[in-house]
């Protein structure tokens, strides 16, 4: 077993058994898998969140409200619909994923993106605040929300906040809620809470708009060629698996000493943070059937060109590191699209995926 500072993940995932966890955005990509690893493990998991925004969508796919102790479909904006259910529930720890999470839909619905992602988080923090069995509060955020000048270094926890687009800023303005409620609320370690900001996660399961990965996998499908807009911009890019077994080490780690408790930035090695063509042509050459790309170039909102992130505290606090790198990630996403396409068992390639990451290096 892989080893997160002396702590192996079979451990990390035996404190979950019995554990009740609520899950925001469970119906998501990343939520999808996260209630997945800790149904898994044990855990009384309850998620809210909207329906599933994709058809199809991992969600439904692959049964993920089979096990769960609850699942409720509402809005993270409805303060009474949330307060009733946490109230209901009585979690100890929360992993807040609801959001609305797509740069080129914020810039089409900047009021949607602000309502769920900067009011959402004060809503969700308002019930913690209220319901007192929570000990372990996430907010799981991303890479983009700071201030992105170029640079050819990785951003570390204390740089400046504040995103350029609407998705990205309403991140950063959730951080400084995340931050305010912590200090005015919770400043006797009551509850303990802390940030992620995760680089960009590709994996099985992700049918979102305007996302490189699904949008190569619809092509593949269709046999067409891949249009790629910006092939020269460098993304962290990462499985799914990596952030969210981070977020279940940090929750575990604050749950048990509040000492623990912070910001930490959840990123690939400096040697797998490439460019989108690079994240292309590997994607190509592990589908195979002679599939290309081009570049487009379409006018449309601003991206930023280059973003890495510094996670020396995470490694340094806990011991972690990645446990797949680019190429591995890319070919278990490529496995698993293969297997959806041939209405395979989606449930069996998630659980046989999450074991083979657990089984680490």
């Amino acid at each position: 077993m892989e080893s997160m500072g002396g702590l192996k993940m079979k451990d990390l995932l035996s404190f979950y058994k019995g554990k009740k966890v609520l899950i925001t955005g469970h119906t998501g990509f990343k939520g999808s898998w996260l209630t997945r690893i800790l149904v898994n493990a044990g855990a009384k998991v309850m998620g809210y969140s909207l329906a599933p925004e994709t058809h199809p969508n991992l969600f439904e796919c692959a049964d993920i409200e089979k096990g769960m102790e609850r699942s409720v479909i509402a809005d993270v904006r409805s303060f009474d619909n949330l307060y009733d259910a946490m109230e209901s529930f009585k979690p100890e720890i929360v992993f807040h994923l609801a959001a609305q999470p797509i740069v080129r839909t914020s810039y089409e619905e900047p009021v949607r993106t602000y309502e769920t992602n900067v009011m959402g988080t004060v809503k969700v923090l308002e019930a913690v605040r209220r319901v007192k069995s929570v000990r372990s509060f996430l907010n799981v955020t991303t890479d983009k929300v700071y201030k992105n000048n170029e640079w050819e270094w990785g951003y570390r926890e204390n740089e400046e906040l504040n995103g350029f687009d609407p998705y990205s800023n309403s991140k950063s303005c959730s951080e400084l809620v995340t931050k305010c409620y912590k200090e005015a609320f919770f400043a006797d370690g009551s509850v303990r809470i802390s940030t992620a900001r995760a680089g960009n996660v590709i994996g099985g399961g992700d049918f979102a708009k305007d996302r490189i990965i699904p949008d190569c996998v619809r092509a593949a499908m269709t046999k067409q060629d891949i249009f790629v807009r910006n092939p020269n911009s460098v993304r962290p890019f990462q499985h799914v698996l990596e952030p969210l077994f981070a977020y279940l080490l940090i929750a575990k780690r604050q749950y048990e000493d509040a000492r623990y408790a912070g910001s930490y930035n959840v990123g690939p090695d400096e040697a797998d943070c490439v460019t989108v063509g690079q994240l292309v042509t590997m994607f190509c050459s592990s589908w195979g059937e002679d599939l290309k790309w081009s570049t487009k170039m379409e006018i449309g909102p601003h991206e930023a060109n280059f973003l890495k992130l510094d996670c020396s505290k995470l490694k340094s606090t806990f011991g972690w590191s990645p446990t797949w790198n680019i190429s591995e990630a890319i070919e278990k996403t490529v496995e698993f699209s293969k297997i959806f396409l041939q209405n395979g068992d989606m449930s069996k390639c998630m659980d046989t995926q999450i074991n083979e990451f657990i089984g680490g290096k």
